[in-house]
């Protein structure tokens, strides 16, 4: 191959990449999604194309082009890399959202899942409150007392049980994750599990006429947490469902490219879980009124709903930018 189809091959490669580069340069906001896979991919045949060049175009315009070309780019690629914040910042604020958004189905049948176990406890402790001894473990059965919700109010460390109840809830959300492995199975049994356990307390509590004092120190923190709880459940589920139902790739492929998405929803769970933390083990033992903890409950819905608009609407700005970039290169071929 001599130089003029050397170029000719290559060329069209090399004029995405400087445009990529160009675009961050000028803070474009252009390398989401499928674009970041496009630049480490183009950066990586410009870096092969001067190692060529370098063999056998060693005094070559072309390789003085390359070697300022792949400069630039790994430059630019270092500095993106260490400007972790910016990254973690738009992985929050837009990619998990997005991500949301192409899985709802999943996070749905999720919490469809969680209702059917808690609504059916709910109804058999409703008509026989001695079935709690039956459907709870013992520990929790044995050790519930719904005329003393609220005694120890105050008589806790807050700190301590925070990080307790943070820890605890990150691994709930990490088993319903990983069970996506036994083909969704685990992750299933924990869903249903846990909603039989909020079911059943629910209703012994109801028993008692102790409805709304119960339901008061449970949605201040429940509200992000079962939301969390949710979107790990809803990756668990993905994953378990693309290895059922492969398609037209094989298993291994389906677990690969899955658990990698799947992993994202998980990570981004991670952040929910914190506040919910801080709630339970500082809001909600408390010594504050009921309606306090309820306005409390009522703010984290209205948080939760405000991040999801303002995260929509700034993937819509992204998917937007993305795709006029997209036709923008297509135009200069």
């Amino acid at each position: 191959m001599d130089v003029k189809q050397f170029i000719k091959q290559h060329r069209e490669d090399w004029k995405q990449l400087e445009q990529l580069v160009t675009s961050l340069n000028k803070g474009k906001k252009v390398i989401s999604g499928d674009n970041m896979t496009k630049y480490y991919r183009l950066y990586q045949k410009a870096a092969q194309n001067l190692s060529y060049s370098q063999t056998y175009f060693q005094h070559e315009e072309v390789t003085q082009y390359l070697n300022g070309l792949v400069s630039k780019a790994h430059n630019l690629l270092y500095k993106d890399q260490v400007s972790s914040f910016k990254q973690i910042r738009y992985f929050f604020s837009t990619k998990f959202i997005g991500l949301l958004l192409e899985q709802w189905k999943f996070v749905v049948a999720a919490m469809l899942l969680f209702l059917i176990g808690a609504l059916g406890s709910f109804l058999a402790v409703m008509n026989d409150p001695l079935h709690i001894y039956s459907i709870l473990p013992a520990n929790i059965a044995q050790g519930v007392d719904p005329e003393r919700l609220g005694s120890n109010a105050g008589a806790v460390d807050s700190s301590l049980m925070s990080a307790s109840i943070m820890t605890n809830n990150i691994q709930v959300a990490m088993l319903a994750f990983a069970g996506g492995i036994t083909f969704g199975i685990l992750t299933v049994y924990l869903l249903v599990y846990n909603g039989i356990i909020i079911g059943a307390l629910a209703a012994l509590f109801w028993h008692h006429d102790k409805s709304y004092d119960f339901w008061a120190y449970i949605v201040p923190h429940g509200m992000i947490e079962l939301t969390a709880i949710f979107i790990a459940g809803g990756a668990g589920l993905l994953m378990g469902y693309r290895l059922f139902v492969p398609g037209l790739y094989s298993r291994g492929y389906q677990l690969k490219q899955q658990a990698k998405r799947s992993v994202q929803l998980l990570l981004g769970t991670i952040p929910l879980f914190i506040i919910a933390g801080i709630i339970e083990g500082f809001i909600t033992p408390a010594d504050i009124s009921l309606e306090a903890k309820y306005i409390v409950a009522l703010l984290t819905v209205i948080g939760l709903i405000l991040y999801m608009i303002i995260g929509k609407l700034k993937f819509a700005k992204a998917t937007t930018n993305s795709d006029s970039s997209s036709q923008y290169s297509e135009k200069q071929r």
